[in-house]
């Protein structure tokens, strides 16, 4: 039983198009280990406004994310959790998943992009001498920590962090 060429020429048709899919998944593969090379550290936590009649306050945290790798990528999401002195003030979350990628903030390579995430902060009796302390002005340790997504065009990854200023 002999196979008709026409039908030949199908089956080297699907067999091509099967190594051509097979090749672009390999190739968005390769991102992976650009994607590690990324680091996000905590720059600063600013008091926007002080809300006493409602016993709340907004702060800014400044994050730097920089990317280390050779390829360009964006940041859509970062999570993270506020901590003044060691107590929790709160989590929150950077988003601009809703933005295409092509209009988001981008990151070279070797180049540092500052992502400014918000925290509203409410005033109870496990830590009023801490939110006292930043209503005031005072210096304190703060930690964040949390997770961001880093992208290409090709891969997303989530990555762990922990920074301290």
């Amino acid at each position: 039983m002999l196979i008709k060429p026409s039908k030949i020429i199908v089956y080297v048709a699907i067999g091509a198009l099967f190594a051509f899919l097979g090749g672009i998944v390999y190739y968005s593969t390769l991102d992976f280990p650009e994607l590690e090379k990324s680091e996000l550290e905590l720059l600063s936590v600013d008091v926007v406004e002080v809300d006493s009649i409602q016993n709340r306050m907004h702060l800014d945290l400044v994050f730097g994310v920089t990317n280390y790798g050779e390829r360009t990528v964006t940041v859509p999401e970062i999570s993270f959790e506020l901590f003044a002195n060691g107590k929790s003030l709160g989590s929150s979350s950077y988003s601009v998943s809703d933005i295409p990628l092509n209009g988001r903030a981008l990151m070279l390579p070797g180049m540092q992009v500052p992502l400014v995430g918000e925290i509203t902060i409410n005033l109870t009796d496990d830590i009023k001498d801490i939110y006292e302390a930043i209503a005031a002005g005072e210096s304190l340790d703060y930690r964040v920590t949390g997770q961001y997504t880093i992208e290409t065009a090709w891969q997303v990854l989530d990555v762990q962090f922990d920074s301290s200023i």
